[in-house]
């Protein structure tokens, strides 16, 4: 299985096995375990390194050679007994008795020189072992099928941390997405994580090193994805050093756990489980015996803290963070995060915080920390995200970023409020709009409805209010009525330029699809709008310099994913083909480049699984097939069943396509034939009267929506044996019979062929050579690519037409040619009237009628 695969097969299981205890508490349960497993394994691949694993039995707290050997190389010394490959030895004699002995010495048995790594890290684990079950027998049971789910995680070397990580990452979205409003202590979405960690990076890219932290870390996600995306820049991942603070026990541990599975060195990993806004941290020093206190300066501060919730500002008017803003009211601490973040940023550094939006406008203290955070030059950027997009609330938020600025006084205002895609009951930023918002905010740039660089001098006059929508109208265009062409006709010049970004790619369009009537209006030459638009010749024209300038795309895509697959930089291939993307459609109007950064983005995160497997495991991993597993119910429990393979890296499906295409296609032919059969039951059934149905009963199921196939083939032998069996209901009834013969046949050859199919598709990707696999991976990762890229340029002309097609349906019918309409329809009534007789007040009714379609004129 793939990274996806198992990450996907452990939450599913992992969810069911939870049973009543709340999401928020079980993640406590599973991640600890996974992170025991992690220690234990990485402690035998240490062994294993200094050949000392021939006998696991002499690793035990009595051979201190051994353990001062790992305490010194990992930091911590785990028993042959207490190791996770023990307890799965153990199976029948395992014990919950067994995990608390193991947590127990693994807390005595660390380091010194790590404690503040390891110590305590399994406390909540420790401590929620009896919710797990209600006696040590049901406990036991629910710790060994943790255990076992768990088993095939990868814990050791570099891609391995990867898959590690992934998993990681992946179990706690999902318990976030299941944990309501307890979600937001733990996790931030990644895609507002990702968003953060690309500017962040951007910003810190040409530096050797760098120190990055989080005051109030949650699980360490942010922290993780600019680890990630600073990768990019510094190849050396020990260049990077993890400051993270949290409140909450649990929580920190989470912080700890992630970071140290992420294979970061624990010297580089600097955490602390505190108060941040009561006790600020970190400081240089502080283990010295000095008593000088220096607050420690760090290249890029991240935060997305509790919002708005109560502190005590008491007595902090002093306090370095403070002492030149104010201090945040006591109901709502977003500030008095904001400005510890910013203490703690370098010279050159940044920061980046998530708050609610009430933090640009709300007045009182807040006013006046803002008034001094932009006189004082220290906000950067402010972008406006949608609503909904974090677990647990749904209110709109923001995300500032700060730098300690020299001369650039304006702030940049960006309304990414838009953009994002609903999922379920929640909002979700998608790559294309983290990358737009990431290129505007590196790039500094003025996008109509989006995005505005600010003076100071238009934030003074409005009073020190940042209310994005002060500043940036991101409202769509309202529909607009020409009241000369309501009554007459024609399309307004006005309406019409709207589309003059259109016309200036397209030059001759417009003249050739319209007639000018006078200065301000024109009219429709053309009938058929989008016949004669697509096949207009800048159109054409158009589709053809597109065609030139992506002509040797899918060349590109092949040498850069094929050619050197061995030697991909995982971190910024995805980075590297997006920037050729966007410099072709810079040669080419009208385009969104970031709806092709999509398209991109969508494969890549199938062909990073992909690669990743054979870059790990070798070219040869293409040619591995391995058992299809599914979760079916056996004797009233869940088990695993083999139904049949899958290829690791190759599908089956393309592999057919490919090699076995005859094949394919008899199967297609029977399927087909059973969708015929199926067809004419149908048929039958609707032809049916409801005395035939009546008469049929017997054969036809309560719903009367398919035959019973074994009283049909009764019904149709007895029938047979009558000398003669003219009525047409027993002909319908021979005929069915014959098909549910015939398709038995039909299904059970399906059944051999598909059989055989998976049989030769499994020996063809044995077999396949290394230029065959190559065809194939051209088809899967980079056909889908080009196929999609080229659906943009059809997708924006048919847009086109729509649009024009809509304005020229606008003024069709004129209101003077409904009064016409109206007037003639009238007379024709009145007409018609008077050839109606009735009593004398129907008559008078009539005449009253006819006098108002009249328009008031008894005459007519």
């Amino acid at each position: 299985m793939n990274k996806q695969q198992l990450a996907s097969k452990i939450w599913e299981s992992a969810n069911k096995m939870r049973s009543k205890i709340e999401a928020n508490e079980y993640k406590d349960y599973i991640l600890g375990f996974i992170f025991y497993k992690f220690l234990s394994d990485k402690e035998e691949e240490t062994l294993k390194s200094m050949n000392l694993s021939g006998d696991l039995k002499i690793v035990t707290e009595e051979n201190e050679r051994i353990v001062q050997a790992m305490q010194n190389k990992i930091g911590y010394f785990i028993s042959y007994d207490n190791l996770f490959s023990t307890w799965l030895s153990k199976k029948s004699d395992f014990d919950v008795s067994d995990v608390r002995d193991a947590l127990s010495a693994f807390n005595r048995l660390i380091n010194e020189n790590y404690k503040r790594v390891f110590e305590k890290i399994f406390d909540t684990l420790q401590t929620g072992l009896s919710k797990l079950g209600d006696n040590s027998k049901s406990q036991t049971k629910a710790i060994s099928d943790l255990i076992y789910l768990i088993k095939d995680i990868p814990m050791t070397g570099k891609n391995n941390y990867d898959v590690l990580g992934f998993i990681y990452e992946y179990l706690i979205s999902n318990f976030a997405a299941n944990a309501g409003k307890k979600a937001g202590e733990f996790y931030t979405p990644h895609e507002v994580s990702q968003l953060i960690a690309e500017i962040v990076a951007h910003h810190l890219k040409d530096r050797d090193k760098i120190e990055i932290y989080d005051p109030t870390s949650g699980s360490g996600s942010l922290l993780i994805n600019i680890g990630n995306s600073v990768s990019k820049y510094i190849k050396d991942p020990n260049k990077i050093k993890y400051y993270a603070q949290e409140l909450k026990q649990n929580t920190y541990n989470l912080t700890r756990m992630n970071l140290i599975m992420r294979g970061i060195l624990p010297d580089n990993i600097i955490t602390r489980n505190g108060d941040t806004l009561e006790d600020d941290w970190p400081f240089v020093y502080e283990d010295n015996e000095s008593d000088e206190y220096k607050p420690l300066l760090i290249d890029g501060v991240v935060s997305n803290p509790p919002y708005s919730q109560n502190w005590n500002p008491q007595d902090k008017e002093a306090d370095g963070r403070y002492k030149d803003y104010g201090l945040a009211p006591k109901a709502k601490a977003d500030y008095a995060f904001l400005l510890h973040d910013l203490y703690h940023i370098k010279r050159d550094g940044i920061m980046i915080i998530v708050l609610p939006h009430g933090v640009l406008f709300r007045g009182g203290e807040e006013k006046e920390i803002r008034k001094n955070l932009i006189e004082k030059n220290k906000i950067d950027t402010i972008i406006g995200l949608p609503a909904n997009i974090f677990f647990g609330t749904g209110i709109p938020t923001i995300i500032m970023i700060l730098k300690n600025k020299t001369e650039d006084t304006d702030i940049q205002i960006i309304d990414a409020s838009k953009g994002f895609i609903k999922e379920g009951k929640s909002n979700k930023l998608r790559a294309r709009d983290i990358k737009k918002i990431v290129d505007t905010v590196i790039n500094r740039t003025d996008v109509d409805k989006y995005s505005r660089i600010v003076s100071r001098e238009e934030i003074r006059d409005n009073d020190y209010n940042l209310n994005i929508p002060r500043y940036i109208d991101s409202s769509e265009e309202e529909e607009i009525f020409d009241i000369y062409a309501s009554m007459y006709g024609g399309i307004p010049k006005e309406e019409l330029n709207r589309f003059n970004n259109y016309f200036k790619v397209f030059p001759n369009l417009k003249n050739d699809l319209f007639k000018k009537l006078n200065e301000k209006y024109f009219e429709l030459k053309k009938d058929n709008i989008y016949d004669f638009i697509k096949n207009h010749k800048d159109i054409q024209n158009y589709k053809s310099k597109f065609e030139n300038i992506f002509s040797d795309f899918g060349e590109y895509l092949y040498n850069e994913l094929i050619d050197n697959l061995m030697v991909i930089d995982v971190h910024s291939e995805e980075n590297k083909i997006s920037n050729d993307i966007f410099e072709r459609i810079d040669k080419i109007s009208l385009l969104d480049k970031y709806k092709a950064y999509q398209i991109l983005d969508d494969e890549w995160s199938k062909i990073l699984i992909d690669i990743e497997l054979i870059q790990t495991e070798g070219f040869s991993t293409c040619n591995k097939v391995d058992p299809k597993i599914e979760l079916k119910r056996k004797n009233g429990k869940e088990e695993e069943v083999q139904v049949g393979w899958q290829g690791r890296i190759i599908p089956f499906e393309l592999v057919q396509e490919y090699k076995l295409p005859d094949e394919v296609e008899t199967i297609k032919e029977i399927k087909n034939k059973l969708e015929e059969i199926s067809l004419f039951y149908q048929e039958t059934i609707d032809s049916l009267s409801e005395d035939d149905k009546e008469e049929l009963k017997d054969l036809l199921n309560d719903n009367n929506d398919s035959f019973i196939n074994v009283n049909v083939i009764k019904k149709a032998k007895k029938i047979s044996k009558e000398p003669q069996y003219n009525k047409e209901l027993d002909k319908k009834i021979i005929k069915i019979s014959k098909l549910i013969e015939k398709e038995k046949k039909l299904k059970k050859e399906l059944r051999i062929k598909e059989i055989e199919l998976q049989k030769h598709s499994k020996e063809a990707i044995e077999k396949l050579s290394e230029s065959e696999i190559k065809d194939i991976l051209e088809i899967k990762w980079i056909e889908p690519i080009l196929k999609n890229i080229n659906k943009l340029i059809e997708e924006l002309i048919n847009i086109f037409c729509k649009n024009i097609e809509k304005l020229s349906k606008k003024y069709d019918c004129t209101l003077m040619s409904l009064e016409k309409d109206i007037t003639s329809t009238g007379e024709e009534l009145a007409l018609l009237i008077n050839n109606l007789v009735g009593d004398e007040f129907e008559m008078k009714g009539l005449n009253e009628l006819k006098l108002l379609l009249n328009g008031g004129n008894n005459e007519k």
